[in-house]
């Protein structure tokens, strides 16, 4: 390993792509790959059957709801070997690209029903991958590992543009750019020509390819759900999303509330505050979880004093004088060059927070001059196969740019970055954690902004789950009490020392998951009571 100050520009060797938020749906996908192999379904019960037709089970008979069409048929392509799809009953949904030209360009979306192992009910849940721009069917292991289809059957369709969806608009190359750009300093404005310079690329690809870029969004993907109830004949099911999907499900109960018997959501991201300002929010709340849990516990607060103090310390002396250093990572032979700056170091923490146990170790290393922890898990991030080709890059800009950027301005992003960090330096909270450059790289992707009421609350009576997760930097733990204000049936569950997305990580929250399933009204929340911080690692 070598350390030296980073240079602050340097030339690209080839054009760069990025994603404004790519790290999010990487680490959703991170979450997944340790699942894949060898997870089977377990024995079927049998099968749920649709509302109507001949007590044929569910996703076997072809069907048409107004425009859209669901037909039985091969399972969706995976981007890893998925056990579950042996068993699982699959199909497509054919829906108008623009619903606004039902007669025009169609697009098809891969749908999966994992039976129940163990059936008690009829109601299916439906999955609500996030991202935006995560494939619902690769988030299969993650629902099955937390035994999510015991009950019920459970269906996964991958949202337009997704990567079992036809087209999928994945623009790999993008992806490129998070392995490319480890040398590179986060927030400078050389790095910022290149990343919106990517953007416009893949915007011109995916354009020529034809697709109709401003309807990729929230609103047309809560229809594509819409359809597929009424097309598979369902005449209740129950909804869960995570992440992204949360915001998806939310817009979906407003838009579209017939059917829907319950909803649960997990890592909560309302409509009315998607955006930079509110990804500083959670940044703020996730670190200072997990840094007062470090305080809490004698040995972690004896070894690593002042944590919060200390990491913040350091973003701003490594965003006035970043270093380089040059580390392996697994499944990558040549050495790597990696920038540690303010802004990665942020990020960093944003990602690490599902490491917690090590954080306050790798934190301590750095402030004595080893960023080898640090650098060597933002590299594997980057360089990790899961990151590539997998994220619709085409729905998650049309999300950003109709839904988010147009109902907030740089400088409000930069006023929230400000309230929760008032020590870092300007240059550090002009970028949003995970949403670097957003507001230029929306202007290089020229959709239409979606009408004012994407905005508006969901205010429901539908019982609904609402999940945090105490450690959770990505969507503020406060975002969940929020959202439960105008949901009049709603339990609201924050689990402590968890990170984002709860139901990935804690049995316990799988488990209250399941009740809530079960019993709507009443979910049974015991297991909290019994939960305890993770043993921080100590260093010698």
């Amino acid at each position: 390993m070598s350390i030296r100050p980073a240079r602050h520009r340097r030339t690209a060797r080839r054009p760069l792509t990025t994603l404004a938020g790519a790290t999010a749906a990487v680490l959703v996908q991170s979450l997944v790959t340790g699942l894949l192999t060898g997870l089977a379904t377990g024995p079927a019960a049998a099968p749920a059957r649709a509302a109507s037709g001949a007590g044929e089970p569910l996703g076997t008979v072809a069907r048409t709801a107004g425009h859209a069409r669901y037909a039985p048929g091969p399972c969706p392509r995976t981007a890893d070997p998925s056990p579950a799809l042996t068993g699982a009953r699959c199909g497509t949904l054919t829906v108008p690209e623009d619903r606004d030209d039902p007669e025009g360009r169609k697009i098809t979306l891969g749908v999966a029903i994992v039976p129940a192992t163990h059936r008690k009910a009829d109601d299916p849940i439906v999955w609500l991958a996030g991202g935006p721009g995560d494939d619902a069917v690769s988030e299969i292991p993650l629902a099955l590992n937390g035994d999510l289809n015991r009950d019920r059957d459970v269906i996964f369709m991958s949202q337009r543009g997704t990567y079992s969806a036809d087209p999928a608009l994945t623009c790999p190359n993008i992806d490129e750019f998070n392995a490319s750009a480890l040398d590179l300093v986060y927030g400078a404005r050389s790095t910022g020509r290149l990343h919106v310079r990517a953007t416009r690329a893949c915007h011109d690809e995916l354009e020529g390819r034809g697709a109709e870029l401003g309807a990729y969004n929230s609103t047309e993907s809560a229809a594509d759900y819409a359809d597929l109830r009424r097309a598979l004949g369902v005449e209740r099911w129950n909804v869960f999303g995570i992440s992204y999907g949360t915001d998806l499900a939310l817009t979906y109960l407003r838009l579209h509330p017939q059917g829907i018997r319950s909803v649960g959501i997990d890592g909560v991201l309302p409509p009315s505050l998607a955006g930079g300002a509110v990804t500083w929010k959670a940044a703020r709340e996730g670190f200072d979880g997990l840094f007062g849990a470090c305080a809490r516990q004698p040995a972690c607060a004896d070894r690593y004093p002042d944590l919060k103090g200390t990491f913040e310390r350091l973003v701003g002396e490594l965003e006035a004088d970043p270093v380089t250093t040059t580390v392996t990572v697994p499944g990558h032979p040549e050495p790597v060059e990696v920038v540690l700056d303010g802004g990665v170091l942020v990020n960093w923490l944003v990602s690490a927070t599902h490491l917690a146990a090590g954080v306050p170790r790798s934190i301590d290393e750095l402030a004595h001059g080893d960023p080898r922890r640090i650098a060597e898990q933002w590299a594997g991030g980057k360089l990790s196969p899961q990151a590539v080709g997998r994220v619709s890059h085409g729905l998650a800009y049309g999300v950003f740019c109709s839904e988010w950027t147009p109902f907030e301005s740089r400088a409000d992003v930069m006023r929230a970055g400000h309230r929760a960090f008032p020590s870092f330096p300007r240059s550090v909270v002009a970028n949003a954690p995970l949403l670097a450059f957003l507001q230029a790289d929306c202007r290089a992707w020229d959709v239409p902004a979606a009408p004012d009421s994407i905005r508006d609350v969901t205010d429901s009576d539908v019982p609904t789950l609402v999940l945090s997760g105490g450690f959770d930097a990505q969507t503020a733990p406060s975002s969940g009490p929020y959202a439960a204000r105008t949901l009049s049936r709603s339990t609201e569950v924050t689990v402590p020392y968890v990170a984002h997305v709860v139901f990935a990580d804690s049995p316990c929250a799988q488990s209250i998951t399941r009740s809530f399933f079960d019993t709507p009204t009443a979910p049974d929340t015991g297991c909290l009571a019994g939960l305890e911080p993770p043993a921080f690692e100590i260093a010698p």
